[in-house]
């Protein structure tokens, strides 16, 4: 094990970490805390963290792509992904394998360097077939189950950030991570 600012993480998931070109999140309980305000008018509201914007700006700036499938449309999350400078945004994603399969092809990417995190069953099947998969602190039992890592950190709280970090101390760079607080 080595110690790291969030904890002992295994030799195992820094390898496979060191290898990682893109990282693929999922939205709500990953990026949010999963609640969604509802105004009466149907506005709807979600909170971001501030962390997890420079996690994303410093994995970028590293060269390491990012992208996000979610289950939801929504525009404050399209808004939020295209500040943030993440290209790859799918929505409305009832399966998410298809959308990982499209993207996978499109950056001619293969699986084993693909890291996913996610808070619910609907990410296990894109998350089985990754070099690593993530669940947040507070996903359900089941997906920190068939995950290979859970963060220190609940969803919507820095857990993007706690990954992103892990991913670039893996890579040796994390010294040099240049984000924004966005």
């Amino acid at each position: 094990m080595i110690n790291t600012l969030y904890g002992p993480i295994s030799q195992d998931i820094l390898t496979k970490a060191k290898t990682l070109k893109l990282l693929i999140c999922d939205i709500d309980g990953v990026f949010s805390d999963g609640r969604v305000y509802m105004g009466n008018d149907g506005e709807e509201l979600k909170a971001f963290h501030t962390r997890d914007g420079f996690g994303v700006k410093s994995l970028l700036n590293a060269g390491i792509d990012v992208a996000v499938i979610t289950g939801r449309q929504s525009t404050i999350v399209a808004n939020r992904m295209q500040g943030l400078g993440v290209k790859h945004v799918y929505q409305g994603q009832d399966n998410k394998v298809i959308a990982f399969n499209m993207l996978l092809e499109k950056l001619n990417i293969s699986p084993e360097h693909v890291a996913y995190i996610g808070d619910d069953v609907i990410d296990l099947p894109v998350m089985n077939l990754c070099g690593l998969s993530v669940a947040v602190a507070d996903a359900h039992p089941l997906v920190k189950k068939g995950a290979d890592f859970s963060t220190s950190i609940r969803g919507g709280f820095g857990a993007v950030r706690e990954l992103a970090d892990l991913i670039l101390l893996a890579k040796g760079i994390l010294d040099q991570a240049q984000g924004t607080s966005v």
